[in-house]
């Protein structure tokens, strides 16, 4: 690293020197810096403390709701796909229906799509019948 100009040391004696008291001991103010007048306080304002912000968590846009739909949506189908695949290969494990029991809780959400509501009860039709095939309903 190249260090171009004088050192720190010099700047800051050149400083010190600059800020050097006049050796009178007057003090004077200078006609510039007039006294300012004092802001009152203002007071902060809260929102409303921990129910608000409760109130705002459960505001659902609907793109989200959407979003989050389409996202469960393809866990389940996931999830079936890995039971099919299992079944195919005659190793199905308990894990894989666990694992579609616990993503059929979150298809009873509804979207506010009409059209995406009936494909999400198809699905949760369809894992509702192999829980019960298998004997976890």
């Amino acid at each position: 690293m190249r260090v171009y100009g004088s050192s720190g040391m010099a700047a800051a004696k050149a400083g010190a020197a600059s800020a050097r008291r006049p050796v009178g001991g007057a003090f004077s103010l200078s006609e510039s810096s007039a006294p300012q007048a004092k802001a009152p306080a203002v007071a902060l304002q809260t929102l409303g403390g921990i129910d608000a912000l409760i109130a705002l968590q459960g505001l659902d846009e609907p793109v989200e709701r959407r979003r989050r739909a389409v996202k469960y949506g393809r866990r389940a189908l996931d999830a079936l796909d890995e039971l099919k695949l299992g079944l195919l290969a005659g190793n199905l494990d308990h894990g894989t229906l666990l694992r579609l029991k616990s993503v059929a809780a979150d298809l009873k959400d509804s979207s506010g799509d009409a059209e995406l509501d009936h494909i999400m009860a198809a699905i949760d039709l369809r894992v509702a019948v192999e829980l019960a095939k298998a004997g976890l309903d």
